[in-house]
């Protein structure tokens, strides 16, 4: 079997959820949407099922398939429904519904549920994607609170640039939030992962924690909260092949890399269809059956080579990291390689995963 493979620690997982969940001060939403950024969106609800308050996913397909799998508690459908014909549905699985555009309000309004259903009125309050202007957004309030089809309604918006910590947009939208929601009924739902890190004074009734649920600061700093994160995933693989080169000869694709002295190359069965960062640079550290080690030459689809001259003791059959563990975090990679700490661990597909506690 491939030996590269994905260790997912619940109990991180878990300690992630209870802090988003104290820094928000009330209910939080675990976001495992896109398969819970990769890390198993089933395996991981299930992990957090005895103490979420919810789930947030965006699609209905990844909410019936968390319904599928027994999680009972409530899902939110992040992006609402795409088609009104999705609509029986919501309502048979009880699944809360974002609402952010006029027609998914005249949707609403035109269908006969068989029980009220709970509504998250989305606010444009400058992110300028989903969600309606304030005037638009005060009318769907007065209008979806008349309806008998609809039971609650909690007030949301979301935040664009928190991850940025000397803008002042994050209390440009806060505000525009406060003057939309004042004086109507209802729970209201503003901080994501950033927000809740790095915004103390910005906080509402729900929070709905993505990206630190994994234990990935999505801050450009690091302070005493973020400390408290803890990586979920580790991505490993082994060595699986090994030869000297000469100084002067090249690895891989492009000769990114070329010898300065006789090295000895390693093989490992990780590539970029796996996750890892096709462009990360020659040097960026790898940890080898627990010693320092680097990347060298580009990555491939399916493997990646390591400097092994100064690890003696390493060969075929040893265990390396890629990130998480030992090695670099998330948080430490992606800007090295020039992604998003977002977007590593989602693009983890065919790795299997294995989970762990603790």
């Amino acid at each position: 079997m491939r030996p590269a493979r994905a260790l997912i620690d619940l109990d991180a997982l878990r300690s992630n959820y209870r802090l988003a969940r104290e820094l928000g001060g009330g209910k939080a939403l675990a976001v495992v949407k896109a398969d819970a950024y990769g890390h198993g969106a089933v395996r991981c609800a299930q992990a957090l099922q005895s103490e979420a308050d919810g789930f947030a996913v965006a699609t209905i397909e990844e909410a019936l398939e968390l319904h599928a799998a027994g999680i009972s508690a409530p899902i939110l459908l992040l992006e609402g429904f795409f088609e009104a014909s999705e609509l029986p549905l919501i309502a048979e699985h009880r699944l809360w519904t974002a609402v952010g555009s006029p027609w998914q309000v005249e949707a609403l309004a035109a269908f006969d549920s068989p029980l009220a259903l709970t509504v998250w009125l989305k606010l444009d309050s400058g992110m300028h994607r989903l969600g309606l202007d304030v005037d638009a957004f005060r009318a769907a309030h007065a209008r979806l609170s008349a309806l008998p089809q609809v039971g609650r309604i909690v007030m949301m918006t979301h935040l664009a640039r928190a991850d940025e910590l000397d803008s002042g947009r994050t209390h440009e939208q806060a505000a525009v939030f406060a003057t939309a929601t004042a004086g109507l009924a209802g729970e209201t739902s503003i901080c994501n992962s950033p927000a809740l890190l790095g915004w103390p004074d910005v906080r509402s009734d729900w929070v709905r924690p993505g990206l630190m649920l994994y234990g990935a600061n999505p801050l450009a700093v690091d302070s005493t909260v973020t400390a408290r994160l803890r990586p979920v995933m580790n991505m490993r693989s082994k060595v699986i092949a090994e030869r000297w080169i000469e100084a002067g000869e090249p690895v891989g694709y492009g000769a990114r890399f070329v010898a300065s002295q006789r090295t000895r190359v390693g093989v490992v069965a990780m590539g970029y269809a796996d996750g890892y960062p096709q462009f990360a640079p020659n040097g960026t550290p790898v940890v080898v059956d627990d010693q320092p080690g680097v990347l060298i030459g580009r990555v491939s689809m399916d493997m990646l080579t390591v400097d092994l001259t100064a690890l003696p003791q390493a060969g075929v059959g040893s265990e390396v990291q890629l990130w998480g563990g030992q090695a670099l975090s998330l948080a430490e990679l992606a800007p090295r390689c020039g992604v998003s700490a977002y977007q590593l661990p989602c693009a983890v597909k065919r790795v299997r995963r294995e989970y762990v506690e603790g």
